[in-house]
């Protein structure tokens, strides 16, 4: 073989060459980012994917599982609140005409379905009076007084609670 065609073989050997290292840095860049990934599903490295793939899927469906609890446990908890006695009014005013000071007042305590009680105290000179009234539905069997329909009124008017208290 003559000398050109030797430099030309050596050029095309060390271009095959650079060729195979880029490729070889490359192959183990991506295996290296194939490494992490799969260190990242918890595995130490020993395991196939199909084993981490189904410790997985026993993940999610214990995740699932505790979700649903947590969701029942939720509903539960907002049954309650609906049946907390949490709307509360209170109207004060004066009963007589001759005391001031707006000593007698109406209080309607009553949950989110207007089921609960209405109490009122009627202050005088030398007695006082307090009377208590069911409540069910936001009405009464027992005629309430119109202190005791507004208390009621006030306390049955649900606030919005989705707006944002700032």
């Amino acid at each position: 073989m003559d000398a050109p065609t030797l430099t030309t073989l050596a050029i095309a050997a060390v271009a095959v060459a650079l060729l195979a290292l880029a490729l070889a840095v490359a192959a183990q860049l991506k295996l290296s980012r194939v490494r992490r990934d799969f260190a990242a599903l918890g595995d130490d490295g020993q395991t196939d994917i199909a084993r981490v793939a189904a410790t997985q899927n026993h993940r999610i469906d214990r995740l699932t599982a505790e979700l649903t609890r947590l969701r029942e446990h939720v509903a539960s908890a907002e049954d309650d609140v609906r049946q907390s006695l949490r709307n509360v009014a209170v109207v004060r005013y004066d009963a007589f005409g001759d005391m001031g000071g707006r000593l007698s007042f109406s209080a309607a305590i009553v949950d989110d379905l207007g089921d609960g009680i209405v109490i009122s105290s009627i202050h005088a000179r030398g007695e006082s009076r307090t009377y208590a009234k069911g409540i069910v539905g936001g009405k009464s069997s027992i005629t309430l007084t119109p202190e005791e329909q507004q208390a009621l009124a006030s306390a049955t008017r649900l606030p919005d609670r989705t707006k944002d208290a700032s």
